[in-house]
């Protein structure tokens, strides 16, 4: 510890005291990241081996805490102690973080492989390292894979059981605590758009697609292809913008490719 820089050390502290690793390992993950903290958080909970660090015991006392008395799950009830016991509002998109690492298929439910296996591939085994691990599941929006990820997740999640498709007013719910972490400027006139023009449930396929527009459409379609592929429905969107004049001039999209 010495030998580094006092930026350096204050990063290894910090991965240390949220990790529980080892001043070695920690300087190791750090330096393998090039000294960023984010990325050494992603090679720390990339190692096999932290899933070891997980107490199956401790994990079922967990799971018990929460669960419903009436169903072997943990229900929208138990979801609501649990984000009060993480000093969490239920609302908080980081919610949605937690339940894409325990591969949750249901809004408001965890069963006990999800909890329970989910915590264990984190290494996790109490409330407090679960507590401790919300700031970097937060930073995880950030990371442009990652949220491709979880977006693409919110889908299936959100939805009610049995459709295939997300009820609209789920769908902008969604979209507007999606793209408040990465910023698109065209959302709220793509809520308003559907609430005048569709007023129907969204398919997968017009969920991914408006992904892929909000990175690679500038706001003011001055790269928009007309004869793209992309669903009717955003062409349609394209048309509303246009008769309606609407455009955020002079801004770039933050997920315009950089070259």
């Amino acid at each position: 510890m010495n030998k580094l820089g006092r930026g350096q050390r204050d990063k290894v502290q910090q991965l240390i005291s949220i990790t529980g690793a080892s001043e070695k390992v920690a300087i190791q993950a750090l330096k393998s990241s090039d000294w960023q903290l984010e990325g050494a958080f992603d090679i720390f909970y990339s190692q096999p081996q932290i899933k070891s660090f997980a107490d199956t015991r401790h994990l079922e006392e967990l799971y018990n805490r929460y669960k419903d008395p009436y169903a072997d799950m943990i229900m929208a009830d138990g979801i609501t102690i649990l984000c009060s016991d993480l000093q969490v509002d239920p609302q908080d998109i980081v919610m949605l973080v937690v339940s894409w690492h325990m591969k949750a298929a249901t809004m408001c439910e965890f069963s006990k492989q999800e909890f329970v296996g989910g915590l264990q591939s984190l290494g996790i085994d109490s409330l407090e390292k679960l507590r401790e691990r919300i700031p970097f599941m937060r930073s995880e929006l950030k990371d442009e894979q990652k949220f491709r990820e979880i977006y693409n997740f919110a889908f299936g999640w959100a939805k009610e059981k049995g459709q295939k498709s997300l009820a609209l007013d789920t769908a902008i719910g969604m979209w507007q605590l999606l793209f408040a972490e990465r910023q698109w400027p065209l959302v709220d006139h793509w809520c308003q758009f559907l609430q005048a023009r569709h007023n129907k449930a969204i398919s997968r396929d017009t969920w991914s697609q408006l992904l892929e527009f909000a990175r690679t459409v500038d706001p003011t379609l001055s790269n928009y292809d007309p004869e793209g592929a992309w669903p009717y429905l955003i062409d349609e969107f394209v048309d509303y913008l246009t008769e309606n004049g609407i455009f955020e001039k002079g801004k770039l999209s933050e997920w315009s490719y950089k070259h």
